[in-house]
């Protein structure tokens, strides 16, 4: 459970204890009690009110009441109608695929999810995409290409499913093929990374023209606790390891990987699914509506290049 919420079930609680005791009446020790209490609230307050670190956003991004990409589109878009495999193996449940109106605008939806409950997860394979997953979404983004319609991308996902089975049906070259032809479609394209954007299971679906974090989301190309277990051989390093990797929002537009960060309802979107579905709706609104001005030529160029210069550094003689 993240830090945030531990404090907040806290707050509360201490909150119904104060207005029990001021129910009770009032004597010297109740009103010491209550003065005890109130100073644990401000305490409790100025906690939750300080930036939370790397780790306690990757909690949040991982909070198992955070919306998934169905929860999105629920709110979001109309009209939805799901587009099931790749024509070549089969389908798979991981990624969600499909045809929807956005404000009366028809678009492209390709999403990951993972499940909410043991049954949806296991039918989801808990949102790690198998390589039909990613040759079914690079079926639909061409799709949208020859009707010319725009591509969002909802993006939560540990990253690609690293079974033996998804390895001998080409699960890297299936990525490899995706992160070529996105760079090449000539649509507008917007990825959205709305919780764990892992690796290249993330990447996958997220060559985009602007590539938008929630708040509160992660992206990276190791999990923390990976990370921690192959630089300290210690996977309990993973706090240090989360400030270290720059996996929040905030860092990585310091760094140039993304464009915008999505804000969430007060104390993270698993709080509020229809506040965060509406942040996001704007968002969208915003960027898709400055892409729509460019011309398909300009798009593809301006996207190559954006990712030619992500980590470019110069190095500079005092």
């Amino acid at each position: 459970m993240a830090v945030t919420e531990k404090a907040q079930q806290e707050l509360e609680q201490i909150e119904r204890q104060v207005a029990d005791l001021k129910s009770n009446g009032s004597n010297d020790a109740t009103r010491r009690e209550i003065a005890r209490l109130q100073d644990r609230i401000e305490t409790i307050r100025r906690e939750m009110n300080a930036p939370l670190t790397a780790w306690q956003r990757t909690e949040l991004a991982r909070h198992p009441q955070r919306p998934q990409s169905l929860d999105y589109i629920e709110r979001i878009f109309t009209d939805f109608s799901e587009i099931h495999g790749d024509r070549g193996f089969g389908d798979d449940a991981a990624i969600v695929c499909g045809m929807a109106r956005f404000h009366s605008e028809e678009v492209m939806l390709i999403a990951t999810q993972k499940g909410r409950d043991m049954k949806q997860r296991v039918h989801r394979n808990f949102g790690t995409p198998h390589p039909e997953g990613y040759r079914k979404s690079i079926r639909i983004m061409q799709l949208a290409e020859k009707f010319r319609r725009p591509i969002l991308t909802l993006i939560d996902t540990d990253g690609a499913y690293p079974g033996v089975q998804a390895e001998e049906r080409g699960q890297a070259e299936a990525i490899a093929y995706n992160l070529r032809e996105m760079a090449r479609l000539e649509v507008p394209i917007i990825a959205t990374v709305i919780g764990v954007g892992g690796s290249g299971g993330a990447l996958a679906i997220a060559v985009a023209d602007r590539v938008l974090m929630m708040e509160n989301s992660i992206y990276s190309v190791i999990s923390p606790e990976g990370c921690a277990a192959i630089m300290w051989r210690d996977a309990s390093k993973k706090e240090l390891a989360a400030e270290a990797m720059r996996i929040t929002a905030t860092d990585l537009r310091e760094l140039g990987c993304i464009d915008d960060i999505v804000p969430e309802p007060e104390g993270g979107a698993h709080r509020d699914h229809e506040a965060a579905a509406a942040l996001l709706d704007a968002s969208l609104q915003k960027h898709l509506a400055d892409l729509k001005k460019t011309p398909p030529v300009d798009l593809v160029v301006s996207r190559y290049n954006k990712f030619r210069n992500i980590a470019q550094f110069f190095k500079t003689e005092a």
